[in-house]
């Protein structure tokens, strides 16, 4: 059930129509490997990477390779995502915001670069790992920090979202937190999605001072 409500919301989040009971019915048939809409591609893809982190999640190294081959999984599906599947983006995207119909709301705020995102992408990734290597941080705190700095990088051309949110997960278990399969954190984003969005436009400001806004409350 967890696992249906985060697959569900993560892609929500992203524009999906797909319901829960939707999600779980095409789950059901996944071996099939015949997806007929973009929002089922999506789903497939985010299902399978979810099932390889919860199955994996020790043996997997928190690298730039790694990352790249988790986002090659969860666009494995999508036919219009064939050609950037793993690939840092080569054009420039933004964050936007979508409400329950997948309608556009308005772009909450402007990313990297792409002749920027892989210098930042090694920097943010050199960073967790030597953090996490120190132990004077909380684990939530990197976790945290990574999250809102891969998403003002923006480094694939589409499927940041989810795969941040699948990047969450691993970075959780990996730091000992065994009872993350059993919850859905993507659910509680997706009940909080204007919340969410105003964080991470708050975020957008401040995010490389040495006074970072929307931390109050």
């Amino acid at each position: 059930m967890a696992t249906i409500e985060s697959i569900g919301s993560s892609t929500r989040i992203e524009g999906s129509r797909l319901t829960n009971r939707e999600v779980e019915r095409l789950l059901s048939n996944l071996s099939i490997q015949s997806f007929d809409t973009r929002d089922e591609q999506e789903v497939a893809g985010y299902a399978e990477l979810m099932d390889l982190v919860f199955s994996a999640w020790q043996d997997i190294p928190f690298n730039e390779n790694h990352v790249k081959q988790l986002h090659q999984i969860l666009l494995r599906h999508s036919e219009k995502d064939a050609r950037h599947r793993g690939r840092y983006k080569t054009h420039s995207n933004s964050v936007a915001a979508f409400d329950e119909s997948g309608r556009q709301l308005g772009v909450v705020f402007e990313t990297a670069t792409p002749f920027d995102t892989p210098r930042l992408m090694a920097e943010l990734l050199s960073w967790v790992n030597d953090e996490q290597g120190k132990g004077q941080l909380h684990p939530l705190l990197i976790i945290a920090i990574f999250v809102v700095v891969f998403l003002e990088i923006h480094p694939f051309q589409d499927g940041n979202g989810r795969l941040s949110r699948v990047l969450t997960t691993l970075l959780l278990l990996q730091a000992g937190y065994a009872y993350v399969p059993y919850s859905s954190l993507e659910s509680v984003i997706e009940l909080n999605k204007e919340a969410y969005y105003l964080a991470l436009r708050q975020t957008q400001s401040s995010i490389r001072t040495e006074a970072p806004t929307g931390s109050r409350g």
